[in-house]
């Protein structure tokens, strides 16, 4: 399973790591409102599409997933824990409770 997370510990993690991606899995219409800079978006209610695409990423990394509120990116993460991604974070309450930046 991939860590809870909150945005200070997020934002602690990421500042130091060399090996940080940023997973958004909400849709793109989602996507299209905002979201946090650098990151890469694979819909997780794509299914069997959401796996191909999490299945072609690089499992060495540390992945920071997140979505609206927390809960489908706390699904990505146990999806891909059970792919074999070992360092798995999830931003605990998601975009909506997000004070950081944010690109629109």
């Amino acid at each position: 399973m991939g860590e809870n997370i909150t945005q200070q510990q997020w934002e602690e993690l990421i500042a130091n790591d060399e090996n940080a991606v940023i997973l958004d899995v909400r849709s793109e219409e989602e996507v299209e409102e905002g979201h946090i800079p650098n990151m890469i978006n694979i819909d997780i209610r794509q299914g069997q599409g959401f796996l191909d695409m999490v299945q072609e990423l690089d499992k060495s990394k540390n992945y920071y997933v997140y979505c609206r509120s927390g809960a489908r990116s706390a699904q990505a993460c146990a999806l891909m824990s059970q792919m074999g991604f070992e360092t798995t974070y999830n931003l605990l309450g998601g975009i909506l409770e997000w004070e950081g930046e944010v690109v629109e």
